[in-house]
């Protein structure tokens, strides 16, 4: 009897936690563009202490609205790492490792070939791409390889749902607050490995994953570098439920949006990429200027940078990456003369974390329900 109380219990919280998160979520164009620039125009802050405590606010309301004012305590299992490849200039290697107790992360570790005293590390979450889906995809793989060879250690990990994270669905309604869990707990993944340099740590993707990119950056101070890739919006808020599908842009009479929690990067320094297809069509004369002017706050104006693409579209292509790798080696020290992007793109079963020979741990939480639980 009091088994099935506690269980309903547990659905009774999670229902009205979905309840209540409805009235204030802003998802897609929430605003219209331009209100997406008139909202900036409005929150220029007059000195560096206004924004120091606007800044805070917004930290606050990110970490408020997605429940998690506090981490959930390392688990302190070993990391899973297997398969080591050893390509043109850099190895992969399959890894999974434990967010939360029986919840893995998993992805690809790709590491330099040429042996250095220290290296700098880039964490690279992925967007809602197929064909092949996530981490697999050319782009990725190229992304990560072309880092590894200019000397860096780079760790691609998948977003829930997706590739071998299959102990959830993408939709499951906690879905920011999980993959942001994931991604602290891979930057404390990257950061234990023989070698990293603490002091030169980067993270990039694109689309969602720019989203994630972001979102770390704002509530981690340890990454050092920050490149979202078409994805920093006044206007659009994210689409899907692991962007906007908690209450982290809004409460009561508090707004803010993307472009904000963007700003929460400074002085840090941060290139945003950009193309004329998609929500960023804007970023040189709406987020761009209002960025410039949150760093100039600092002192530090040149350290926030645009690549504006008018005539790309939504991805993570050459351009972007050749963008990307320049603002890179220039901030971590990287050697942009070495880059080499791969003439091979691994196949999904090479790159696969979990099969036969490496099955799911037995203490895997499968289902949306069972680690809402854990949530």
């Amino acid at each position: 009897m009091k088994k099935t109380l506690s269980l309903l219990c547990i659905v009774l919280f999670i229902s009205t936690t979905r309840l209540i998160a409805q009235d204030e979520l802003c998802q897609g164009d929430y605003f219209t563009e331009q209100q997406g620039y008139d909202f900036l125009q409005g929150h220029i802050p007059v000195s560096l202490t206004a924004w120091t405590e606007r800044s805070e606010k917004i930290r606050q309301q990110i970490k408020a609205g997605m429940q998690l004012e506090q981490m959930p305590a390392p688990v302190g299992s070993a990391p899973i790492i297997h398969s080591r490849k050893v390509m043109d200039g850099y190895t992969v290697e399959n890894v999974a490792f434990e967010s939360l107790p029986g919840f893995y992360v998993t992805g690809n570790l790709y590491r330099p070939l040429k042996k250095e005293k220290s290296y700098p590390a880039v964490l690279c979450p992925h967007g809602h791409f197929s064909n092949p889906d996530t981490r697999f995809n050319e782009n990725t793989q190229k992304r990560c390889a072309g880092l590894a060879t200019m000397g860096a250690v780079v760790f691609v990990y998948d977003m829930i749902g997706y590739g071998d994270s299959k102990q959830v669905t993408h939709t499951i309604a906690k879905a920011l607050k999980l993959q942001t869990i994931n991604s602290i707990r891979a930057l404390d993944f990257l950061l234990s490995l023989p070698g990293v340099d603490s002091n030169r740590v980067a993270v990039t993707g694109e689309s969602g994953g720019g989203t994630q990119s972001f979102i770390l950056t704002a509530l981690d101070n340890r990454i050092k570098v920050s490149v979202p890739c078409v994805m920093v919006s006044a206007y659009f808020f994210g689409g899907c439920v692991c962007e906007s599908g908690m209450p982290i842009h809004k409460k009561g009479d508090y707004q803010t949006n993307n472009t904000e929690i963007a700003a929460l990067t400074a002085p840090r320094p941060m290139l945003l990429i950009s193309d004329g297809a998609d929500w960023t069509k804007n970023n040189p004369t709406t987020e761009y200027p209002y960025l410039q002017k949150i760093y100039a706050l600092y002192g530090q104006k040149a350290r926030v940078e645009n690549v504006h693409l008018p005539n790309e579209k939504h991805d993570y292509g050459p351009s972007k990456r050749n963008a990307m790798y320049a603002f890179m080696a220039k901030y971590l020290k990287l050697d942009l003369k070495h880059l080499k992007e791969p003439a091979t793109i691994l196949t999904q079963a090479e790159l696969t974390v979990f099969d036969q020979q490496h099955p799911l741990p037995a203490n895997a939480v499968k289902g949306d329900d069972a680690v809402m639980v854990l949530l």
